[in-house]
């Protein structure tokens, strides 16, 4: 072809062009980059394939950097999201979970709690009676007061229960609207108070297979003669 080449034109053209020239191909015996420049020579109309084909290069260098951008700030959105979801070199981290066997049943609650340097702290316990609702608020309970005791400071504590990371991160409002857990308003009161205490406590969910050592202190307490 000429020196405007086919792959120009195919980048110039839009997807229904790019059809119609297809076809103009085969019902005329002609090449398909041949077709396209008789399909855009026509959609540039008076102004010229020329001026066409440069309009739409600036259009498809423009989209390339509007996606290009789009792309930078959502991998710097993520790597914001990875950070705060990383805890500081002196935070604290705790995990808790508690079991009812049967549900309602007897509680057992386990927690670990880990420190900068080192520390590791294992809670396993029986807990009296309730649901499993409650076993997780006194696991987690079990958990505050430990961190208190070890002078804990910038405390991550995960669990695997929705129903009480949820219920702990409600808004002052949703808990006056009432939109709390039913049942559960003490122990929410109680940890929210311990959670007060110890200054800054940042309460995250996590699936159940990532938080094993505290489901097996927990099972172990139930486990105890």
């Amino acid at each position: 072809m000429s020196e405007t080449g086919f792959e120009v034109l195919a980048t110039a053209a839009y997807k229904g062009e790019r059809v119609a020239a297809r076809r103009l191909a085969t019902r005329n015996g002609v090449t398909e980059g041949e077709a396209l420049r008789q399909v855009l020579t026509q959609a540039a109309g008076t102004q010229g394939l020329p001026l066409l084909l440069a309009e739409r290069e600036q259009l498809r260098l423009g989209d390339h950097a509007r996606r290009v951008a789009k792309t930078e700030e959502k991998a710097q959105q993520l790597a914001l999201r990875k950070a705060r979801m990383q805890p500081d070199a002196t935070a604290w981290r705790g995990w808790f979970d508690g079991s009812a066997t049967p549900n309602p049943g007897q509680i057992g609650i386990g927690a670990l709690l880990c420190g900068p340097a080192g520390e590791r702290i294992e809670i396993s316990r029986r807990a009296g009676h309730g649901n499993s609702s409650e076993a997780e608020y006194l696991a987690l309970a079990a958990l505050l007061e430990s961190a208190a005791q070890n002078g804990a400071t910038g405390l991550v504590v995960y669990g695997d229960s929705q129903v009480v990371v949820n219920d702990v991160n409600l808004s002052v409002q949703a808990i006056a609207a009432g939109r709390g857990a039913k049942g559960l308003e003490a122990h929410r009161a109680r940890t929210v108070a311990l959670m007060a205490a110890l200054g800054q406590v940042s309460l995250r969910w996590v699936p159940r297979h990532r938080n094993g050592d505290a489901d097996r202190l927990s099972q172990q307490a139930i486990d105890q003669s």
